[in-house]
């Protein structure tokens, strides 16, 4: 299957609301269900034809070139561009222009995890013969988002800001098909917002601005909270990926993690490469990174443990994130948000710690 429409995707962002966890990697780097979270998306492309994709970057931009290289090993073509200063979202597609060549393009920003299905939404485009199609999805609360109204045809007809009494469900989801032109005429070298700018332009212009509305999975994983519960959806096969290198399930286990007999893992949890689950010990719902290691009796629910991360005998740990090489004492309860930076140490006896 191959199909003519090229990819990109913007990846530049620094991942702030994810720290400490991006302090080493960009967001879209961090192991996600065993993988890099872009790996995710790469695979679905390349399920649909998409062969040629340009990757927007910007913080550590190496890293991403230093995994995935040329793209041949996913069968992809795989480009970088970097941007040396913020460009917004539109800004950042005009700035990989001369790289495409395709007459469609997908445009994804890097931290949305979803489930619609690329093929179909770029065979609406076609057909509707649209100049942008945004991919549309119904959520329950629409209030923390804007919302994008469509009439009887599926036209776009206005981008409204959040407000308390939202006129419909459907928000903006970060993906796009774009007409190569409507790229082309983007201004250059300066910030542009597609929501602000390029698509109210376009709808004052006339342009064809068509909305794909479904009800797909669809998940910002911006927040530590979103990213584990991202992680533990493409672990369970809630939201199917080829990517995931095992089979669905309520853990996932990466080469040489060990999990005591009476311990249990589940939920969705991935335990990395080198990890340590010792005996009594409860991992639910939860990412260990490469070599992390939970103590006997130890609870660890809805939390991420960076890489080499150790969390001592009868701790509790729910809803945190703890840093690469930290060390969570023996008897702590750790709750509620709580960030446990890079290296620190928390002494053991029972402390009780909470982001509130």
């Amino acid at each position: 299957m191959s199909t003519d429409a090229e990819a990109v995707v913007l990846v530049g962002g620094k991942g702030v609301r994810l720290r400490p966890l991006t302090l080493s990697a960009p967001k879209p780097m961090l192991p996600t269900a065993g993988v890099p979270f872009l790996s995710h998306l790469l695979s679905r492309l390349r399920a649909i034809g998409v062969r040629h994709v340009v990757l927007g970057t910007s913080y550590k931009a190496e890293v991403f070139a230093e995994h995935f290289g040329d793209g041949s090993e996913l069968g992809l073509d795989l480009e970088y561009v970097v941007e040396e200063e913020p460009l917004d979202t539109a800004g950042a597609i005009r700035n990989v222009a001369d790289r495409l060549s395709a007459p469609d393009v997908l445009v994804f920003n890097g931290d949305i995890l979803s489930g619609v299905d690329l093929g179909a939404l770029l065979a609406a485009h076609r057909a509707d013969a649209a100049d942008v199609t945004l991919h549309l999805v119904r959520v329950d609360d629409p209030r923390r988002f804007g919302c994008v109204p469509t009439d009887a045809d599926g036209r776009v007809t206005a981008f409204l800001e959040k407000t308390d009494d939202p006129p419909v469900d459907q928000i903006n989801a970060g993906c796009y098909v774009f007409r190569r032109e409507v790229i082309d005429a983007i201004p250059a070298g300066r910030p542009v917002s597609v929501e602000r700018e390029t698509f109210p332009g376009l709808l004052a212009g006339g342009s064809r601005v068509a909305g794909f509305v479904d009800s797909s999975y669809w998940l910002d994983m911006g927040t530590p909270a979103a990213f584990v519960r991202g992680s533990a959806d493409l672990v369970r096969g809630v939201v199917p990926s080829a990517a995931l290198p095992g089979e669905p399930g309520e853990a996932l286990l990466l080469p040489g993690a060990e999990v005591a007999a009476d311990a249990v893992a589940r939920g969705g949890s991935t335990v990395g490469a080198g990890c340590t689950v010792e005996a009594g010990a409860h991992v639910d719902g939860s990412t260990l990174f490469d070599g992390a290691r939970v103590g006997a009796d130890a609870v660890v629910e809805r939390s991420v443990l960076g890489a080499g991360a150790v969390v001592g005998p009868g701790a509790v740990l729910r809803d945190v994130v703890v840093g690469d090489g930290a060390t969570i004492g023996a008897g702590c309860e750790l709750l509620d948000g709580l960030r446990v930076w890079p290296g620190v140490e928390l002494p053991p006896g029972g402390v009780r710690f909470s982001a509130d």
